[in-house]
């Protein structure tokens, strides 16, 4: 009884530890993005102040701009790249240089974002000195962020196509429809909460990316971390605690908001799944 009552409490413990050090400095941030002083972690009195001259700073107001376009644009291409990959990897199992494309597309999860960087920002500027585009800004920002974050949502919509049942694929393709159709009507609607998971995810990883936007960044783009961490390095900016804590605050309620909206379509899923071996079993 006392054993089980040390390990009951150790646990709680241990526990609460880990959340302390994972989210107190989240903690501390926002709390002192109200502090009146402008010294770190001096605390004189609650204000606004810090707030009001965040609206005033276009620097960090251009960033963030930027950064929400490239995330946007981010999340929606690799999406749609990814669930291309992760579609021909799970259902194409054998075709000539199936390994090589497989390698090939989960490399970036495993190279050096530096690396990614520099071979990108070679290749860019030799593609613009042909062509004269593109620009290193918004496009070649994108371009890197999108490679990176295709492996990942790769791998999101390839568990989610593993675990898919290939029978209701098939019971639709022996009532007579197209392999589009198929895809579309019941392939799409099966894994709509990975494609949703893989687009926040995506979107995440590039809204706070500073390596691959170091690298692919040009004159007049820099990205909201960009503007954060030159500023960091030249001493702590009390209006970085405010925007730091705007983000944290848009950054929870979506989370917040797609993991209910997320719960509800996986018990509906479980619900008409139940409800259709039931009326097999009748």
């Amino acid at each position: 009884m006392k054993g089980s009552w040390i390990q009951r409490w150790f646990g709680r413990g241990w526990l609460s530890l880990g959340y302390c050090f994972l989210y107190l400095p989240i903690v501390v941030l926002v709390v002192f993005s109200f502090n009146e002083s402008r010294q770190d972690m001096v605390w004189s009195g609650f204000s606004l102040r810090w707030y009001s001259e965040l609206v005033k700073d276009s620097e960090i107001l251009s960033g963030f701009g930027l950064s929400l376009r490239i995330a946007v644009l981010t999340a929606c291409s690799s999406v749609l790249l990814g669930t291309f990959v992760a579609f021909v990897l799970d259902r194409y199992r054998r075709f000539p240089g199936r390994t090589l494309f497989s390698g090939m597309a989960s490399a970036p999860l495993v190279m050096p974002e530096v690396i990614i960087g520099l071979s990108l920002l070679l290749m860019l500027v030799s593609v613009q000195k042909v062509f004269g585009f593109p620009e290193r800004g918004l496009t070649t920002i994108w371009i890197g962020h999108t490679l990176l974050g295709m492996a990942y949502a790769a791998v999101v919509v390839q568990s989610r196509l593993q675990e898919m049942s290939k029978s209701l694929e098939e019971a639709a393709m022996d009532l007579g429809c197209k392999p589009f159709q198929v895809f579309f009507l019941v392939t799409l609607p099966n894994i709509k909460q990975a494609l949703a998971s893989a687009w926040l995810l995506t979107f995440t990883l590039s809204l706070d990316d500073v390596v691959l936007s170091a690298f692919l960044s040009g004159p007049g783009s820099s990205t909201m971390p960009l503007v954060i961490f030159s500023r960091a390095r030249l001493g702590l900016d009390p209006r970085v605690n405010a925007v730091a804590a705007i983000t944290i605050l848009v950054v929870s309620i979506g989370v917040i908001v797609s993991s209910i909206y997320l719960a509800r379509a996986e018990r509906l899923r479980q619900k008409q799944i139940a409800a259709a071996f039931k009326g097999d079993a009748g």
